[in-house]
């Protein structure tokens, strides 16, 4: 069956790792008939955590993607996990969806990664709402949570459902929009029972009420008059009203429940159903072929195009395309074009997901998401359309890796089983990295965590049957100079019939840093003839790509011809490229070289007792803080760090805040080092070198 875009509803559900999400996406799913059975996360029957690793760790690592239809709508739901370590998949959800849901602890409260999400969801504007559970555990509280989240977002939830007491004493909730009371039942397959709502919680639902009027009222100015003339609005008016306020982020809608219990779902899918943002009323970002973006709005009426937000491989389905659609329909036996690539692309069968069941379907429209089976071209962030609209949607806004390791293959043998298994991972994964880093002859895969890589390896073991060694990976560094300098040099060969003659001079001056290399040719008069200076310029080039120091790419330089000579019979192309290479180096050993580094931004959440130690930690990294905030107990510090100190952070910050902190990084600038620090170094430059050489 098929649903059109004002019948689709697209929810991520988000939260820190522990929080109960993939619970709750199990009991919605069953709450909605999605599945007969709910199961619980240890037994490794869930229908989002179903890869091996997820069944072994007991975790989510994947964003599973699972549907109910409920009212009418088909409810699009997206499970993701809590760790940050694969933050990816959380943004492809979030990219998928209209409203989030964030999962949050009744008794914990707001945790650190529901302060990223949080603060990443207010600057993007996406609708979202709060999901406070575990309401039926000791100390759990859900007027303290809401607190919490007031006091460190600076927004003031509104209670959609209010839970009948805490801990033992639970009840169930009370749906404030209806009036209606929902009462767990208690037993593992047993559903909520609607009833009245018991006297002492009269008074609570009369004020909760008002608070959802009046954000209903904040919809839209007209409705804002009527309330405040009449003190109330009809209640098709507050329907109306939260429509339009939630599809603006005016509201953040709160919600309470135990989902093992199957308690607070029934309210939370009317909600979804009838007032959660339509597709119809949301925009994607795409870009022209002369990079000017606009906003598309998700329409039906349109030709096709979509985006593909994620790639999987099935030992029995082959590749999988999860995609988009944003305008039009894409329809099974039809063909599109992949406009990233220019090429058509045939759509065979077409599916939507139940975690990893595919269920075959004929058509899907604006606003959905769907999967494709074998597609040669696609990949994760390209885009699809009926034709070439010379529109590409934004990719998907993915952060820096923060952890990486050098890897080989312990036999020479496994070496391209190895390349071909990472390749694979990194076209599913886009926070996971693969590069053979020609610098320093390195194959360095990066991920977001430690636990991230340990995944990719474990697999490589298991799957690939491939023993890999590791070890911290070389650091690029980069040489410059810092003064003007001048030198000549003359390329004289004589080997019987032509020789090879060639003399430049070269001066060399310091640029910005980041300014990169400039060329100019100051010849006159002749003295090295035009065909000859793209050979100066090539020797340049080599001598640029190993300094004099360390042997590190040179980088922030100004080098200029001002004379030389050339011998009408024996001068060449070749001989003026080793002629510059040579004096170029002459040159910068008179420029005072110097070694730079790499150094990174740092972002790094951690909560208030650990701050002393990590800020301790990071000076002693030499890490310059550049500034540092705190709000409800969890503290966000901004800083400089080399990437040298960083090569092994997700190892100490996790060691430090007993794996409460998160981080991260992308590349600063480049600055540089003298000392005990750049005599390191070079001496480190020196061994690897004669390491190759005995290799």
């Amino acid at each position: 069956m098929s649903f059109t875009t004002d019948l689709v509803r697209n929810v991520a559900i988000a939260g820190h790792g522990g929080t109960g999400k993939t619970t709750l996406f199990e009991r919605l799913l069953f709450a909605g008939g999605g599945i007969s059975k709910a199961e619980n996360s240890e037994s490794g029957k869930t229908v989002s955590d179903y890869t091996p690793e997820e069944i072994e760790r007991k975790i989510s690592i994947h964003t599973a993607l699972a549907s109910v239809k409920w009212s009418g709508k088909k409810i699009n739901l997206f499970d993701t996990p809590g760790s940050s370590d694969f933050t990816g998949n959380v943004i492809l959800a979030f990219r998928a969806s209209e409203f989030v849901l964030l999962a949050v602890d009744g008794q914990s409260g707001v945790q650190i990664e529901t302060v990223k999400l949080m603060r990443s969801l207010e600057r993007s504007g996406k609708p979202h709402g709060v999901f406070i559970t575990r309401m039926d555990a000791d100390r759990a509280g859900y007027e303290r949570v809401l607190e919490d989240i007031k006091e460190k977002f600076k927004v003031n939830p509104v209670p959609v459902t209010l839970p009948m007491g805490s801990g033992a004493a639970y009840k169930g909730v009370i749906d404030v929009l209806s009036g209606k009371a929902w009462f767990a039942e208690g037993g593992e397959g047993a559903v909520e029972k609607e009833g009245p709502v018991p006297a002492e919680f009269e008074a609570a639902l009369a004020a909760a009420r008002e608070h959802l009027i009046e954000a209903a009222a904040e919809g839209c100015d007209n409705l804002m008059e009527q309330y405040l003339e009449n003190g109330a609005l009809a209640p098709e008016d507050v329907q109306k009203g939260l429509v339009q306020a939630l599809a603006g982020n005016k509201f953040v809608p709160a919600f309470a429940g135990v989902a093992p219990k199957n308690s607070g779902l029934v309210p939370l899918l009317n909600f979804i159903a009838g007032a959660a943002p339509s597709p119809a009323a949301a925009k994607d970002k795409a870009r022209d072929s002369a990079g000017n973006e606009s906003e598309i709005a998700i329409d039906p009426a349109k030709p096709l195009s979509g985006l593909v937000i994620r790639t999987t491989y099935d030992q029995f389905s082959g590749k999988l395309s999860w995609i988009k659609i944003i305008t039009g329909k894409l329809a099974a036996d039809s063909e599109m074009v992949n406009a990233s690539e220019g090429k058509k692309e045939r759509v065979g069968k077409l599916y939507t997901c139940q975690g990893k069941k595919l269920e075959e379907v004929r058509e899907l429209f604006a606003g959905d998401v769907g999967v494709i089976t074998k597609a040669a071209t696609l990949k994760t962030n390209d885009t699809v359309s009926a034709g070439d609209t010379g529109l590409a949607f934004l990719p998907l806004k993915l952060p820096y890796p923060v952890h990486s390791i050098a890897v080989n293959a312990a036999s020479k043998k496994d070496d391209d089983k190895l390349g071909e298994f990472l390749v694979r991972a990194a076209e599913e994964d886009k926070t996971f990295r693969y590069l053979f880093n020609a610098e320093t002859k390195e194959t360095v895969i990066s991920g977001m965590g430690e636990l991230h890589i340990n995944i990719i390896l474990d697999k490589i073991k298991q799957n690939q049957k491939v023993e890999v060694e590791t070890r911290v990976p070389r650091v690029a560094y980069r040489e410059t100079i810092t003064k003007k300098a001048a030198a000549e040099y003359t390329h004289k060969k004589q080997t019987g019939g032509h020789g090879q003659y060639g003399k430049v001079m070269l001066e060399i001056a310091p640029k910005a840093r980041g300014e990169g290399y400039k060329f100019e040719n100051k010849i006159f008069g002749g003295a090295v003839p035009k065909n000859y200076i793209p050979g100066v310029e090539k020797g340049i080039n080599e001598g640029m790509a190993h300094g004099t120091m360390a042997q590190y790419p040179v980088v922030d330089v100004e080098v200029a011809i001002v004379d030389g000579k050339y011998h009408p019979v024996d001068s060449s192309e070749l001989s003026f490229k080793l002629a510059s290479r040579n004096a170029f180096r002459e040159a910068m050993r008179q420029a005072s070289p110097t070694l730079l580094e790499p150094v990174m931004n740092l972002t790094v959440f951690v909560e208030d007792k650990y701050l002393g130690d990590v800020m301790s930690d990071l000076s002693s990294k030499r890490g310059k803080i550049l500034g540092q905030d705190s709000d409800g107990g969890i503290s966000e510090i901004r800083a400089e760090v080399p990437q040298a100190e960083l090569l092994r952070y997700s190892i100490d910050l996790r060691s430090i805040t007993s794996g409460t902190g998160s981080f991260g990084v992308a590349f600063s600038h480049y600055a540089p080092i003298s000392g005990r620090i750049a005599e390191d170094v070079i001496k480190a430059a020196e061994a690897f070198k004669v390491q190759e050489e005995d290799e």
